[in-house]
């Protein structure tokens, strides 16, 4: 509760200056000051408290499982705020079971109190403990510590830290209640997800986050197949069985930093970051599947469930999400007039790329490089990364890879595009090794079958990587930190040919990898030719492992037989924590996917 003014009467009676009326004056204008949100007037009420009672340490913690002390006023810098204990451990257990306040004038001569380690590690010697009740919650408690030792405090000191902890406990609950009103106003009750007055919150924040750090996202809207039918041949409770179900489905099916909303009847909005168009329509359909091939179990029995989707994705450069959403709109309805069951995309309109705009941005300089991390998946730490193509264009935007390396290849400009991105990988592995970064951090880069064939670059390329070993800070052993990917999906002539042009760089200490394994064409003809040191595990089998036994089986027998003949495997596209897993029960070595981070420009 907040205490009431004190009346100027009441001042005058007591006497001008008392020190008693002058806590209750302070205690009274935090209470009420403006501008303040809950959290930092709790904060700002402890430190008051502090400096009224004179204490080294006031500290407001919850218990659970675990005891959390949430807000912390800490003048010897011992008790960071967020501090997790074990509830046994904690000087305040006993008044938070007994719901009675504790007051010791001195814990080191206290017999239960002696050896704890506020006495003999933080030096803490007087001690105060309040119970403070939040609605109906008894997990609260408020501590009062101070290294000096003295008689416990007087009537009036007790009387101010009731005071103090009433106020709290009033606090947390009017803030407990303002986060529960907010949370049901803004959640769906039915599927407890975000309702459509959330997601709109929601995606204003999601627009004005996309230019700040550079990364779009998708927007999907999905509609329920003939749900008015299910709602007519079996009742609302059918319905909202199916809804509550699907709801879940769409939920625990989207990666770590996704999420849905219902939008409104059996309507469902999906934001997916960082996703292309592409990606977002492999996600929807993949649900898509799932739903096709689980019926939803009701009360009245198994109900098939299939849904229809527009899917269109936001830039940097779009104007505004209400258009797109308008696009989605339509595109969903175009999916259920063709037949419904499928998922439709918002065309977008293509870069404009030509071949002399791609030599014009190849003249000037304009390639950059994007680096993913790819990480041990047993320990978890970034052992390597990958080093992405990418096109600056005349107007500053980024271009990725996808959007210009066939135009490249068809005018025989990839060998340049990667001499460039070579070229940055060798001066940033230098760079990194000259900081401190560990001489085995591996750097992968992919290398086209025109570079390999252009002698004059492998030549250059060749004395850059002797140029750059000679003035790095660490003698390299005979393994160089570079790693040469080679996709399986480009068709070489002559192996043979191939296995001579790579001679130089593996002679020089360069391993290879193979890229794309799995997907198809020469996968084990590349194996018996080539001295390959990494297989990188084609994505789709890898986003596909969890719905299918059979493509489980395939990604172990890859990690299996790598394993076998002395190779590393690499998972391409992990998404999400739960993939990761599995891989490393598979005994698969490492994982590259936006579950450990997206490409970043370097």
């Amino acid at each position: 509760m907040q205490p009431a003014a004190p009346s100027d009467s009441c001042v005058a009676e007591t006497g001008q200056g008392d020190p008693h009326v002058d806590r209750l004056n302070t205690l009274w204008k935090l209470s009420v000051q403006r501008g303040l949100s809950d959290a930092e007037r709790i904060r700002a009420m402890l430190e008051m408290a502090a400096d009224v009672l004179d204490m080294d340490l006031v500290v407001l913690g919850e218990f659970g499982e675990r005891y959390t002390a949430h807000y912390v006023s800490d003048r010897l810098g011992v008790f960071p705020e967020g501090t997790v204990k074990m509830v046994e451990t904690v000087l305040c257990h006993g008044v938070q079971l007994s719901r009675e306040p504790s007051h010791i004038a001195d814990l080191r001569a206290h017999p239960l109190y002696a050896d704890h380690p506020v006495v003999n590690t933080l030096g803490l010697r007087t001690y105060s403990g309040l119970p403070v009740a939040v609605g109906d919650d008894d997990r609260w408690v408020l501590a009062f510590l101070r290294r000096r030792c003295e008689s416990p405090p007087d009537a009036v000191d007790i009387a101010y830290m009731e005071l103090i902890a009433d106020w709290l406990g009033n606090a947390l609950h009017q803030s407990a209640q303002k986060d529960l009103l907010q949370r049901i106003a803004l959640t769906d009750p039915l599927t407890s997800l975000p309702n459509r007055r959330a997601a709109e919150e929601r995606l204003q924040k999601e627009e004005a986050r996309t230019p700040r750090d550079g990364h779009g996202f998708a927007l999907a809207l999905v509609d329920l197949d003939h749900f008015k039918m299910v709602n007519d041949r079996y009742g609302h409770a059918v319905g909202d069985e199916v809804l509550k179900t699907m709801a879940s489905r769409f939920q625990s099916g989207l990666r770590e930093g996704d999420w849905v909303a219902r939008w409104g009847g059996e309507e469902f909005l999906f934001v997916l970051h960082g996703s292309t168009l592409e990606q977002a329509a492999d996600i929807m359909q993949r649900l898509a599947d799932q739903a096709r091939a689980a019926p939803v179990q009701t009360s009245v029995g198994a109900i098939s469930v299939s849904f229809s989707a527009g899917v269109a994705a936001f830039g940097m450069n779009d104007s505004g999400v209400q258009p797109m959403l308008e696009q989605i709109d339509h595109a969903m309805y175009r999916a259920k007039a063709d037949g419904r069951d499928q998922v439709k995309t918002v065309a977008q309109p293509s870069v404009p790329w030509n071949s002399a705009l791609l030599r014009q941005a190849l003249a000037e300089n304009r390639v950059r490089q994007a680096s993913q991390p790819i990480v041990d998946l047993q320990s978890g730490q970034i052992i390597a990364d990958e080093a992405l193509a990418r096109i600056g264009n005349a107007s500053g935007e980024i271009v990725e890879a996808k959007d210009f390396v066939d135009m490249a290849e068809g005018l025989g400009l990839m060998a340049e595009i990667d001499r460039q991105v070579i070229r940055g990988v060798m001066q940033r592995c230098v760079v990194r090794i000259d900081q401190g970064g560990a001489p085995d951090f591996a750097h992968f880069v992919n290398v086209s079958p025109q570079f390999l064939a252009r002698h004059d670059l492998v030549e250059e390329m060749l004395e850059n990587a002797m140029s750059y070993c000679q003035t790095c800070s660490v003698m390299l052993g005979p393994v160089k930190p570079i790693v040469l990917e080679l996709t399986e999906r480009q068709r070489i002539v002559s192996l043979d040919k191939l296995r001579a042009d790579l001679q130089p760089f593996i002679d020089f200490g360069f391993r290879l990898a193979l890229d794309d394994f799995g997907s198809g064409y020469s996968s084990y003809l590349y194996l018996a030719h080539l001295p390959v040191s990494f297989l990188k595990i084609e994505g789709w089998l890898v986003s596909h492992m969890r719905q299918d036994r059979k493509i489980a089986g395939i990604v172990e027998s890859l990690a299996n037989f790598a394993r076998k003949e002395g190779m590393r495997t690499v998972a391409e596209h992990v998404e999400d924590a739960e993939t990761a897993r599995i891989l490393a029960d598979m005994g698969v070595d490492y994982g590259q996917g936006w579950h450990f981070g997206r490409p970043q420009l370097v």
